[in-house]
């Protein structure tokens, strides 16, 4: 469904991104893990069109992407929750659901809406609040919803448990596998490496911009340099 190959990014004169090829599956949850400024997030920010790679290629089932607007490009049905979830703070949980929405038309948002309320009750709770009065794991789950209004075919999480409360953590890794089954591809992003490989199916391992270690999730987890590193083993 997915496939980076040898993108290479660039902040001015600093090379963030070097050489970096990795590739998802139909129904796949793959993670990337990695210690803060690894450059995980500015490969799902690539990837989503907001940062332009030199040279390499991004393919989403099959058709390059690497040059196409962020805005088509969710419209192709590849979305992404930011780090940081970036809602909208002034608008409420109904209206950043509809701007979620924005490269659809017709009466299939309304459905959209509440499906995304039947996963979220608490939203559904919330919905005329203004999202900026909202707590963080309910912030997560806007953003979340969000992004699922575009009826993702992949979607990227970049850092969901950032902040929680461990109670929400699980919650929130448990809507990311609810939604796998229900069929939506995941690409992962996650410092919490033990949470993000008890869930994936695949992980790569990223260092100063380039992937180190790729394996199957539970191989990862049994690697003694990936315990020593991200595991506290």
């Amino acid at each position: 469904m997915l496939k980076v190959n040898d993108i290479n990014v660039y902040y001015g004169s600093i090379h963030a991104i070097k050489g970096v090829s990795f590739e998802v599956q139909k129904g796949e949850i793959v993670t990337l893990i990695g210690a803060n400024g690894a450059g995980k997030s500015s490969i799902l920010n690539t990837i989503s069109g907001l940062l332009r790679s030199k040279g390499g290629c991004i393919k989403f089932r099959d058709k390059n992407i690497s040059s196409i607007l962020p805005h088509k490009i969710v419209g192709m049905g590849l979305a992404q929750v930011p780090e940081g979830r970036r809602v909208f703070l002034k608008m409420s949980v109904q209206e950043n659901l509809e701007m979620g929405a924005y490269t659809r038309r017709g009466s299939e948002i309304n459905e959209s809406i509440e499906d995304v309320y039947e996963r979220f009750p608490r939203l559904k709770e919330r919905r005329r609040q203004v999202a900026g009065t909202l707590s963080g794991g309910e912030q997560q789950m806007l953003a979340m919803g969000r992004a699922l209004m575009s009826k993702p075919e992949l979607l990227m999480l970049d850092e969901p448990s950032m902040g929680l409360a461990p109670i929400l953590v699980e919650q929130i890794f448990d809507i990311i596998k609810e939604l796998n089954s229900a069929g939506t591809t995941i690409l992962l992003v996650e410092q919490n490496a033990q949470m993000a490989l008890s869930i994936a199916d695949r992980g790569y391992v990223l260092e100063t911009g380039k992937i180190v270690t790729s394996a199957d999730a539970r191989e990862l987890l049994n690697n003694d340099a990936v315990k020593k590193a991200y595991l506290g083993g």
